[in-house]
Parts: structure tokens; sequence; C-alpha cells
């Protein structure tokens, strides 16, 4: 949108104001001189901000800007335009829309018109973050077991979603194994005091903390070209298409492979806070179709998850419809506790979350205890929306979130970033509890009561403060045979079992650590807990503290962004200091041994059957625990251990601060990763780089392509508006009961041998072997039209059993969905679909109203439906009828197999009721879910997409 021609007949051209000495301008809300500005969330002053800015008098009007400042009363009531400053899409989803895009360019071309002036109208980032398959391997890594069987990919069917330097291991931990096991000779001796070896002999591989093959890379230059020539071939139509979309399109930035995850890439490299278009400033903000949308409020960025045609809506100028959300207020206060990590406040606060019940409300957190928090630790519980199911958690710009940018912006900037926010209130302090907004509802988190927590012995659901841990473990020695229960009797409790470790004896008991592990799983989601546990380890070193040579001790950084804080902390070689090279032991299996390890799950006699008893833990306390030699320890009261010259270590002293932590965190690590980063997109890659694709206006479809195709959207597009149609003599195509979900209705997973889309692949002449998903088949209408009602989960009440089959009732052949709709095409029969409640409900994809659309379908009859599916078949030009309160197809009497006909006024309205006739001589009337006139204008048009065409017509 270009401000400069449009300001002077804004309607709210008197609220704009300037900074800078008057050379960047901005819509300021307080010159309303509204009281009720100042009790506003700062996150609904970000919607405000939004329906000043684009005020239009079409899509954004007076009254809505009157609705969000009366928030307090129109909570929950009032739907409003939301306009975000950009669009951000990963590839999966992000094609079928820069399909749409493409083939719209050939509709208006067809008509006379430039095709050039067919472009996204909000600025859109294309995150190409696929997986790499790993074909060929020059593997730099020997001995790297994975001790958790965790998230660590195999090397030839693995996949890594940031660097080909990913580390990646084969290696197990079985008992028995000899699969990288320790190359010195075996030095497990029976004990000298009694001259007897263990009863019961396995054995467990012996691999340092940290071995150095960790430094190198997995690949070496001409493997990973190997690779990436590989992957060319695999998704060269997919590539080269983007690459056609980086060059023709207007603002679309497609970022290519190898970058990083687009979760990844939006918080380091898209997100700055605010926006600068045409010498305006106004706050950045976000709709993207990728559920870790939601991590930017960590960094006081409104955004949140929307589905395809939302998302293509809002590329094209159209605002998001949303009802005004309630906000929970979130009060953090008191102190975190020295030893709680990061993971253990975001898995704190989640839980309070998700018992609040809070389900679609905004979050916006507030209070003393908010300056506690790092950016990572923000976006980290900002990305768990999804767990406690609310829309968003916003965390607003503060001194922290300044530092935070500090690092990556040049000062002009950061301080034009601070003045803006201020001027507008968008700027939060927590010195002063009156300048507090108003909310819906205040929930208080006290920070102190954030203990650590580990899981286990035997299942990860039992959780234990580690405060409680010597005690809990006693009890589970004392407790009968259970879930956490050993039996073992008094006397055995005390049983000691000597042994001779390269000619030096130890003794192991009962609750003795014999294998740690900090392993690539998703408690390591927040880097800063790997960070604590180097700086843990440095500290252990400094301070003279070793881990007991025959601990078998492993380190898997698990992903580019880990091994880059461990790397740029320097943390990194005091892991392999403070565990040495060690050998293989025999273990007693009478003997209750304890493994700890970071992973994600775990189960008796998952990392060996013969150690009993394995918890989960942070990796600094893996790191402490190893250390100890035994969870059998008070950490308060007992020193972890006792150096050469015998001084006594507590972990209360080698533990490093939250300071200490936040401190290298922002000023080495975060400003390494941006300017990595930064480089890195400035200069491409050779893979991407060397992609070949068409300099043209216009696409050059591939009429044999399976992946890329130009949909039937714009077919007979007329530049008038056709006048409304009814729907005459209709057939239920389907006949569906309660709780159709998205999944049900266009499937992303494996294409079936026997379905619809399997048929059409194998007449291009590709084996099962090619099919790939519909997933990543998105952009070829052809496979995803035959994929639509394809689940095997469908519950047609025609069939009578689960299956993508439906009833032809003119002759009564039970056929595929696709055929059947075909064969209804062909004998000109219109289709609609009677459903139960909460049709539509589950993941959001374009596909669920773009595939029945295809098939043929004028309407859904239903109970009721999900909005946000509701918005989707709107916007496709489907009409989501809905019955009567307390109707539904059971209480009509309706068998499905009638003919329907529902007759549609000249002048059609929002929420209009029309009447269905049925050829059994029935009549019933149904609401027409149209919201807003600008609904109604979409579904005359035949939907957004043929609605912005015949605009440029």
């Amino acid at each position: 949108m270009a401000f400069s021609s449009t300001v002077k007949e804004h309607p709210y051209n008197h609220l704009t104001d300037t900074l800078d000495n008057g050379r960047i301008k901005f819509f300021n809300p307080q010159k309303l001189n509204d009281p009720r500005y100042d009790k506003l969330p700062l996150s609904i002053r970000v919607l405000l901000e939004a329906a000043i800015r684009k005020c239009d008098g079409l899509y954004t009007k007076k009254e809505d800007i009157q609705s969000i400042l009366d928030w307090q009363e129109q909570q929950n009531k009032a739907e409003v335009p939301f306009s975000p400053a950009r669009v951000l899409l990963q590839d999966f989803t992000g094609i079928p829309a820069m399909v749409d895009l493409a083939a719209m360019r050939d509709a208006v071309a067809k008509h006379g018109v430039d095709p050039s002036l067919v472009n996204p109208r909000c600025p859109t980032d294309l995150i190409v973050d696929h997986s790499l398959q790993i074909d060929y391997s020059k593997c730099a890594i020997q001995n790297a077991p994975n001790p958790g069987g965790g998230d660590i990919p195999n090397q030839s069917q693995g996949s890594s979603r940031s660097t080909p330097s990913r580390p990646l291991s084969r290696g197990g931990s079985q008992c028995g194994s000899q699969r990288g096991s320790c190359s010195k000779p075996a030095c497990s001796e029976p004990s000298a005091s009694t001259g007897q070896p263990s009863v019961s002999v396995q054995q467990i591989e012996n691999t340092p903390l940290l071995c150095p093959f960790h430094l190198k890379p997995v690949f070496e230059t001409e493997t990973a070209l190997k690779n990436q020539e590989m992957e060319l071939i695999r998704n060269k139509e997919r590539l080269q298409f983007f690459k056609w979309c980086s060059k023709a399109f207007k603002n679309v930035n497609v970022v290519p492979p190898d970058f990083g995850a687009v979760h990844q890439v939006n918080l380091e490299y898209l997100s700055r806070v605010v926006q600068l278009n045409e010498g305006f400033i106004y706050p950045d903000s976000v709709v993207g179709t990728d559920s870790h949308t939601t991590m930017v409020n960590g960094l006081g960025i409104l955004g949140w998850g929307v589905g395809g045609i939302e998302s293509e809506a809002v590329m094209l100028g159209q605002p998001v419809s949303l009802t005004l959300p309630q906000v929970v207020g979130c009060k953090l206060v008191g102190s975190i506790n020295p030893l709680s990590t990061s993971i253990d406040i975001v898995l704190g606060i989640t839980k309070h979350l998700r018992q609040a019940g809070i389900a679609g409300k905004f979050v916006e957190f507030f209070g003393p205890g908010v300056s506690q928090l790092s950016a990572a630790d923000r976006t980290t519980i900002a990305n768990m929306c999804p767990e406690y199911n609310a829309t968003v958690s916003f965390f607003p710009v503060d001194q922290v979130t300044l530092k935070h940018f500090k690092t990556i912006s040049e000062s002009e900037k950061l301080e034009l970033l601070e003045s803006y926010m201020k001027a507008i209130k968008l700027f939060q302090s927590y010195e002063d509890p009156s300048e507090d907004p108003h909310y819906s509802e205040v929930i208080e988190i006290n920070l102190s009561s954030m203990v650590s927590y580990v899981s286990g012995p035997k299942r990860p659901q039992d959780r234990v403060a580690v405060s409680s841990m010597k005690e809990d473990f006693q009890s589970c020695l004392d407790e009968k045979v259970g879930f956490k229960g050993f039996h073992i009797s008094k006397e055995k409790q005390e049983t000691r079992v000597p042994f001779l470790h390269c000619g030096q004896e130890y003794k192991l008991a009962h609750g003795s650590v014999v294998i740690a592990a900090v392993i690539s799983c998703t408690n390591n989601c927040n880097p800063s807990v790997m960070l604590t546990a180097g700086l843990l380890a440095k500290k252990a070193v400094e301070a003279g503290l070793v881990v007991k040579p025959y601990i078998r001790t492993s380190l898997a950084p698990g992903s580019g962004m880990v091994t880059h804080y461990l790397n740029t902390s320097g943390v990194l070689p005091y892991f392999s200091q403070l565990g040495e090279q060690g050998n293989n032991i025999n273990l007693h299996l009478e003997l209750h041994s304890c493994g700890v390890l970071s992973g994600n799950r775990h189960f008796e006699g998952r990392l060996c059957e013969c150690v009993r008893a394995n918890y989960l833990a942070s990796p600094p306390l893996v790191v402490a625990y190893a250390i100890a030699g035994t969870v059998g320890i008070d950490f308060e009261k007992e020193p972890l251990g006792v150096t050469a010259v015998g001084k006594e270590v507590y972990l209360h002293d080698i533990w490093p601060s939250r300071e200490e932590i936040q401190q290298i965190e922002e000023d080495t690590v975060i400003s390494s990763v941006f300017k990595d980063l930064g480089e890195r997109m400035e200069k491409g890659n050779t893979f991407w780089n060397n992609i070949e694709c068409p300099d043209s206006v216009l696409f050059p479809w591939d009429q044999k392509s399976t992946y890329i195709r130009s949909p039937s959207f714009f077919s007979k597009l007329s530049k008038e508006v056709p006048p409304p149609q009814s729907i005459e003599n209709a057939h239920a195509l389907l006949f569906l009961g309660d709780k159709v979900t998205t999944d049900h209705i266009s499937p992303a997973g494996s294409i079936a041998r026997v379905s619809a889309a399997a048929k059409y692949l194998l007449s291009k002449r590709l084996t099962p072997r090619e099919f790939n998903s519909y997933g990543a088949r998105r952009g070829n209408d052809a496979v995803m039209t035959r994929g639509t009602f394809a689940s095997i989960k469908l519950q047609n009440r025609f069939i009578g059993k689960p299956g993508p089959k439906t009833l032809h009732i003119p002759s009564g052949q039970t056929l595929d969905v696709f055929e059947a709709a075909e064969r209804y095409q062909r004998e000109g029969i219109n289709l609609i679909i009677l459903a139960g409640k909460d049709y539509g409900s589950g993941n959001s994809r374009d596909w669920v109203a773009k595939g029945p659309y295809l098939l043929g379908v004028r309407a859904v009859i239903a109970e009721s439906f999900e909005k946000l599916h509701k918005n989707q078949l709107v916007g496709m030009g489907i009409m989501p009828l809905e019955f009567l309160p307390g109707q539904n197809a059971d209480s009509l009497e309706l068998s499905g197999k009638e003919r329907f006909t529902i007759t549609l006024p000249d002048s059609l309205s929002p929420r209009e009721q029309l009447t269905v006739k049925t050829s059994q001589g029935k009549s019933f009337v149904v609401t027409a879910l149209f919201d807003t006139e600008l609904d109604v204008n979409f579904f005359r048009h035949g939907g957004l997409l043929r609605y912005v065409a015949r605009t440029l017509l």
C-alpha cells in the first residue's frame, strides 16, 4: 500500500505524527484523546493501530475502530478486521498460494490485462524449509551412541531442518552391542577385595561426554554437493517454481533451502518489531501458515497461524476477520529459583495456563517477574500456545526486547524503535503498576514456585522435584514393585558392589549413575539450557571436579543452533575435559543403577536392560548427576564432589546464574547467530543460485508435471459478476455426522495405492514409491481434488463403514468420492454435503475448501461449523448453511437421498434465512453464515480468488 498517495484522503489523517525531525510519519492513537486507549491491553492496541492505519471505509470502517476502543464491552461480541504487516509462508502451505497467483496472472492476461499487476499487496515471506534427505554420506562421526534412541536421524533416511553439518548418529546402546564400543582393551576386573566378578554381566558402551568428532562436519564438501544434487533432482519442479516466484512477483521474498526452519528464520532474520514503509512506521505483525508463528509474540510482535486461504486473502489485501478476543493478563511475580532452568520456567507457566481454561483467548504477560525472562524464554513460552490453546501469548516490548535487538540493529534504528513504541504506548514498564492495562481476567503465577524437576524412574509422567530426589529414590526402593517401586529389602538396600576399573577400585550402589546422556530431543528446544549445561561443565572443571571414568557419558547437540551455542560461547571443550575416555564395566543385575538423560521419553530398560532406573532431566542436571555419580544426593545439603586436594564443592558453588547465562546468550551467541544468518542470506548458496528458472511474467506450465499445475479456479472467468444462481435439484455427495475434521476432508499424509489420486499418478507412469504425500503435491489440483474426502477414517452414512466411498444415488453404485463427483458433474447435477456438529474442525488447510469446490459442491448444510473452516468455504464460493437451533438431518427425517433445491434471492443479506425444499415435499429453513456484506460479495463472485481477479479486469 502506498501511504503517500492515500494519506490525504485518510479519515484519520488528523492522527498523523512525526519522528526523526519530521522524516518519519505514524498514526498516533493517543491523539484520539480517548481515555479508553490507556486501559486497553497492549495486544489490543496493536489491533487498533492497524485498524486506524488501514481504515478505508470498505474492509475497515470507523465503526471497527470504535468497537476496538470499546473492547471492555465488545470482547467476544464484535467482529473486527486485522490487517497484519506481513504474511509468512512455509513451502508446503505456500506453494498452493503461489500457484493460485500464477494462475490468476494467466486469467487476467486472457482478458487483455497486464498480468504483472497480479502481486501480493501484503509483503510475503516464503521460507523453503524442506527436509534434506540424506542419500550419500561420508560420516565424520564414529562411536556416537544415541542413548535415548531419540531424535538423531539415521544417516540414510534422516532429515535435517538446519544445516548439512548436523551431527548424525547410528550408534546404539543396547546391551551386548559392540557398535561404537571403546577401542581400548576391556579393563573391568574382579574386585581385589572379594576376588569375585559380578554375578550377571552386561556390557555398557562407554563414550566421553563429548568426543572431538562433534566438532567436525558430518559431510565432506563433495558429499554435501552430492546430496544437494539429489535434492535438486527430487524437488526440481517445486524449487524452480519458487525461484520463478522470487523473480516474477513483487512483495515476495523467498528464503532458499538450508537457511533454517521457518520459525527460526522468522525469529532471527524477518522479525524487527516495527516496519518502515514509504516514510511511515508501524508495528510489525504477521499471520503465518505454520504453527510456530506464535513464537514472535515473545518479541512484542503480534502474530498467529492461519490457513492457506486466509493467508492468500491477506496477501491479496483482505484483512483477517476476528471476534474481539478476551485478553487474560498473566501476572508474573516472585524471583526465579537459582537452580531453575528456562525449561523449568516454560513448562511451569505452560502447566498453569493449561489448567486455567483459556482456549481461544489472548494471553498478555505483565508484572515485575516478566523482566527476569530472556527473549529466548519468552519466544519459547509463546511457542507453547497450542499446549494451552491460547491464540497468542503476547510479551509487550520492554527493555529486555531492546537488549535483544541491540546486538543486531544499528543504534539509530533502535532509538527510533524505542521512541515510536513509547509514543503510541506499546512500550511496557513494570515499575509502575498504575500503568498496567485492564484485562478480562488476571492469572497470577509466582515464579518462586517453579522448581527443577526430573521424571522417573520408570515413566516420564512421574515427576520428582530435585529437592526431593534423594527421599523419592529411597521410597522407590521401599515400595512394592510397580510404576515407582522396586521392593528391595532393607538389608539389600545397603549392597555395595566393588570392582576394578583401569586399576582403581570403585563401588556401585543402588542409585549409582552409570549412564549420563544429553541427547537431541524436544526439551532442548531452548538452547539456553544447553548453554547452562556447558557453563556448569566449565565451572566444574575449573573447580577441579571430574566425572567418574566408569560412567558412560555422551552428548549429541542435535541441531545446528545448539552446536552454534556451544561453539560460540566457548564451553564446548569443557564437556570432554569433564568426562574422560572410559571403558566398559560389568553390572550386577540385582543392583538398581541409574541412567540420567535429557530426552523426551523413557521407560524401564530402554537405555539398557541392566540399568533399572532411568530419569529424564534437563541438560545441566544431567551434568550435575554425572559429577555426583548418584541420584541419592541432596544438592542443597551434600557436596557435589570433592577435589583432589579435599575441597568440598556444592552445586550452588558452580551453578551459573541466570544473569550470566543471559549475558553470554545475548552478547555473544545471539549476535553471532544474526550475523551469520544475515551474511548467508546475502550470499545465498550455490545450490539455490544454480537453479535455472524461466524469466517470464507468466509461468510456463509443464503439462507433464505432477507437482505444479495450473488450477481451474479461473475457468470461464467473466468480467461481469454473474447473478445469484439458485441450487436446483442437488444431490448430497456425502451424508456425514459430527466432528468431521479437516483431516477427513483433505488428508495431508501418504497417498494410498488404491486411492483415486494413486490411479491418476499411475496414469502418469509413476511408481508407488514416487507417489510422495498429499502435502508435497499441494501444487497439483488434480491430485488434491482426488484426495478430497480420501481419508480411510471418513464416516459416510451412505456407506455405513469407514472409508473414502460414497453412493452415486441415481445409479445406486458405490464409488470413490472423486469418481462419484466426476460422474455427477458429467450429468450436470449440483452437489451439497449434509453434516452434523463442528464440521471442519482441526488444522486449517486451504484444500479443505478448494477440494470440495472443484468436486462441484455448492453448499454444506451442517448443525454447526468450525469458524475458520466456515470462512474458508465462503472464500471459495461455497455456501455454509446452518440448521436452525434444535434441528438436524435426523430431526427433519432426511435420508440424504432426496434432491435439494435452495432458492437464492436477487439480493442476499448477511445471516439471511433460506428455505430448502426436497424432492419428497419437505422444506426446512437454514441460516446462510455470511457474516458481512464482504462475505456476500465474495460468494457472488464465486470466491475470493475470482473476486480479486475481477477487480483487475
